[in-house]
């Protein structure tokens, strides 16, 4: 068991196994590779935190985008899947980051950049979509009104 003073949730334990590992880093930290993925209480898994195990100030909101938006189909290219070691984009778990701002309403979620992870290797990857579907700056107040939507 490890211990971490974390941005949002105080100091916490962890075990080895649960850091989620990038071997690119995300876009703009490409130095920071190890994250655990933390859910914000009371959020029923939709609202997380990618919190650096090397950088215990540093932390991202990320949201599950199925939650936002059922409809998103992320697709990713082929040496994308091969990098995280499957054939489909279905096998992955999928987080968007989202930029909180004051108010709340105005924050916003970058569906076109979300983080592709594979469930058994705690691999990780920011990946760019090729779609013209998504964009980087979906605002929140944006969603439930995708009812309809051509992607």
């Amino acid at each position: 068991m490890r211990k971490l003073q974390t941005k949002y949730f105080g100091e916490i334990e962890y075990e080895e196994a649960e850091i989620i590992r990038f071997a690119a880093g995300l876009f703009g930290f490409e130095e920071e590779r190890e994250f655990l993925l933390l859910p914000f209480e009371g959020s029923a898994g939709t609202l997380l935190c990618f919190q650096s195990v090397q950088t215990p100030a540093l932390a991202f909101v990320a949201m599950d985008p199925f939650a936002l938006r059922p409809d998103y189909a992320p697709s990713l290219q082929p040496q994308e899947l091969k990098a995280l070691g499957v054939k489909e984009s279905q096998e992955l778990g999928f987080y968007v980051l989202c930029v909180v701002k004051n108010p709340v309403s105005d924050s916003t979620v970058n569906l076109k950049c979300p983080v592709a992870i594979h469930p058994e290797t705690r691999e990780a990857r920011q990946v760019i979509l090729e779609t013209g579907c998504y964009e980087m700056r979906h605002p929140l107040a944006e969603f439930g009104r995708w009812e309809g939507a051509p992607c």
